[in-house]
C-alpha cells in the first residue's frame, strides 16, 4: 500500500481493476449478478473506490468517455458509511497520489488506452461503426468475392460494388455494371442492395442486379426480393414490388416497369460468358455489350430500336460487335478512335 502525506493511494493491483471493472460496466451485456459483484468489490475497500474514480476521471480526459455516475447506476454500491469529513474532495484531474502515478509510469496508462480501444469496438458490435470494403472489376474481367457473412458475389465486368455491413445489417451499393448476388440468409440482419434508382432488401435469396445508364434491371433466380424506388420523382410514395423466382424488373425515372417473366438462363448469361438477347432493342443490347468493349459502340438514331435476338460469345466482343452488325445489316463506322457507330448499310 502507497502512502503520500498521510493518505493512503490505490496500488496497481486496484488501478488495473478498476480499469477492468470500467470495460464491464460500459456493457450492454452486463449482468446482475456482475453489477452486485462490482458493488461488493466498490465496498470491499475505500482504495477500490478511490482507483475507479481515478480510472474514470482518467478516460475522461482522454475524451473516449464522460464521468460516470456509479451512485445513480447502481445504488447498492454506496458505502455503508458516510467518507470521513477529513477527506477534502479531490478536483476532477488531480492524480498526484503516489500510486497512480507509478502506475502510470509502470505501463497502466497503456492498459487503460488498450480498454478504451476496447470500448471502441464494442460500439461496433452495438452497430454504431461499420465495416466497409470496395470490390472493383476492369473491362473485361469478371469476379467472385465470398462477403463476411458468406454471401458470394460475382461482379461482371467494368462493376463496382460497395459492401458496408454493421451488427444489424447488411448494406451494399451497385456503383456501376452488374452483380450477382447468392445472400446468406440471417433473418435479424437484412440485405441490401442500392443501384441508381433501385433499393432492393431481401433476407437470403438469388438476384442478378444490372445498373445501365437509364435504369435498373433486378433478376430473381430464387426467393423473395422487395424492390422499391430509392426515391420518387413526383414527390409521392415510392413505388414497391415483390419479386419471386423468374421474374424481373425494371426501375427508373419514371418508376417500376410491370413485373415479367425470366429465367436463370436469361439473367446469368453473363456467367457462362455469353449474352443472350429475344428480341432486345439494339441501343439496349449495345449498352449491355459496351461493358465488354474497350471503345464503346453506339447506334444511329434511325436503327436503335432495331430487335436483336441471339446468343454471342463474350471472349471476343469486337468479334461479336461486328457479328450485331451483319445479322441487321449496319456498317461499322471506327473512324472515330473513342465511338463505333452502326448505321444502316445502305447510308
Amino acid at each position: 500500500m502507497n502512502a503520500t502525506g498521510g493518505h493512503t493511494s490505490p496500488g496497481d493491483d486496484q488501478l488495473d481493476q478498476a480499469c477492468a471493472w470500467i470495460a464491464r460496466l460500459r456493457s450492454d451485456a452486463i449482468s446482475a449478478t456482475e453489477k452486485r459483484e462490482f458493488a461488493s468489490w466498490l465496498n470491499a475497500s475505500p482504495l477500490n473506490r478511490r482507483a475507479f474514480d481515478e480510472m474514470t476521471e482518467l478516460w475522461g480526459d482522454l475524451g473516449a468517455l464522460g464521468h460516470m455516475p456509479v451512485d445513480e447506476l447502481f445504488p447498492e454500491s454506496r458505502p455503508s458509511t458516510p467518507p470521513s469529513p477529513s477527506r477534502a474532495p479531490r478536483k476532477t484531474g488531480d492524480f498526484s497520489g503516489s500510486g497512480f502515478t507509478q502506475w502510470l509510469l509502470g505501463g497502466g496508462l497503456v492498459a487503460a488506452c488498450l480498454v478504451v480501444t476496447l470500448w471502441v469496438g464494442n460500439q461496433w458490435l452495438a452497430g454504431d461503426a461499420r465495416s466497409q470494403q470496395v470490390y472493383a472489376t476492369a473491362v473485361g474481367e469478371t469476379r467472385t468475392v465470398t462477403l463476411a457473412d458468406g454471401t458470394k458475389v460475382q461482379l461482371n465486368t467494368n462493376s463496382e460494388l460497395r459492401v458496408s455491413y454493421s451488427r444489424d445489417e447488411r448494406q451494399t451499393a451497385l456503383l456501376r455494371g452488374e452483380a450477382y448476388f447468392d445472400v446468406v440468409r440471417q433473418t435479424a440482419r437484412p440485405f441490401t442492395v442500392t443501384a441508381g434508382k433501385a433499393s432492393i432488401r431481401v433476407l437470403g435469396t438469388e438476384f442478378n442486379v444490372e445498373r445501365n445508364r437509364d435504369n435498373t434491371r433486378v433478376s430473381v433466380t430464387g426467393g423473395v426480393v422487395a424492390v422499391s424506388e430509392s426515391s420518387s420523382a413526383s414527390g409521392l410514395q415510392p413505388e414497391s414490388v415483390k419479386l419471386a423466382k423468374n421474374q424481373k424488373v425494371s426501375v427508373s425515372g419514371r418508376g417500376i416497369s410491370p413485373v415479367s417473366s425470366t429465367s436463370a438462363d436469361e439473367a446469368l448469361d453473363w456467367t457462362r460468358g455469353v449474352l443472350v438477347f429475344d428480341r432486345t432493342p439494339l441501343n439496349e443490347a449495345l449498352e449491355e455489350l459496351n461493358r465488354y468493349l474497350k471503345v464503346p459502340a453506339a447506334a444511329e438514331s434511325s436503327v436503335r430500336e432495331r430487335k436483336v435476338s441471339g446468343t454471342f460469345e463474350l471472349s471476343d466482343p469486337d468479334n461479336t460487335l461486328t457479328a450485331i452488325a451483319a445479322a441487321m445489316d449496319l456498317r461499322e463506322d471506327r473512324s472515330d478512335p473513342n465511338l463505333t457507330l452502326l448505321s444502316p448499310a445502305s447510308n
